[in-house]
């Protein structure tokens, strides 16, 4: 992305993260996957909003508090390493994935009673309420954003300005917001569930995904320290 505009960049990058993250079947997906066949496209589609909003909220957090922290000049390093190994773990897990009743990464039932706690005090209601509620409670998603967030500011994909964190927040929510729209349009011409076989499919998908960001991550890495060792010498 080195010869791209810095703006399209980020929003390019916050795009594809965003479409890819959104695919593996989890809550949310669920949800719009069942409520889509029980009542029809724009409820569906109201899910899909609400949860875009909370998406495009945490990242937004993502970007501008934790990514800050993990950008520092001695945290960077070990930021770069960490992601790499993080997303080639993720991308495993989900390509190696033989059930979707189990997810591929638990947070462990802390997470899970968080999760629970507030579904329960917002109670929601509404389609849209739902979708954002659904997620809010999901910190997993918050963690994810803070570690890609750092990953794409070392990387120089995003620049550590507002015009930069802004257009990626604002990729990540046309990624996030195209992928749940499609899946309740799909949903709802079909008139019933996907597959097992389908839902399989979308999480193995996800992880190919994950993988060859990782991969280019990682190429990116040897590359810099190839050309570090090199100056050295010089």
């Amino acid at each position: 992305m080195d010869n791209l505009p810095p703006l399209l960049s980020a929003a390019l990058t916050g795009f594809l993260s965003g479409l890819v993250l959104s695919i593996p079947v989890g809550p949310i997906n669920l949800t719009i996957i069942n409520e889509g066949a029980r009542r029809g496209f724009k409820w569906a589609f109201m899910i899909g909003l609400g949860a875009t909003a909370m998406e495009v909220i945490y990242c937004f957090i993502a970007f501008t508090s934790f990514a800050s922290f993990l950008t520092g000049e001695y945290v960077k390093p070990a930021m770069e390493i960490f992601s790499f190994a993080f997303m080639l773990f993720l991308g495993i897990k989900l390509l190696l994935t033989k059930s979707v009743d189990c997810p591929a990464v638990d947070l462990g039932p802390a997470a899970n009673r968080f999760e629970t706690q507030i579904g329960e005090r917002f109670n929601p209601r509404s389609a849209f309420m739902t979708g954002l509620v659904r997620v809010m409670g999901n910190v997993g998603v918050l963690a994810f954003w803070a570690i890609l967030a750092a990953n794409f500011m070392s990387r120089d994909w995003v620049t550590p300005d507002w015009p930069g964190k802004l257009s990626c927040v604002g990729g990540v929510a046309l990624g996030t917001g195209l992928w749940f729209i499609g899946l309740s349009w799909a949903i709802s011409l079909g008139h019933g569930k996907f597959s097992t076989k389908t839902l399989l499919r979308m999480e193995h998908i996800s992880g190919l995904g994950l993988l060859v960001i990782a991969l280019i991550h990682g190429v990116t890495i040897v590359w810099q320290l190839h050309k570090a060792q090199h100056g050295h010498h010089i």
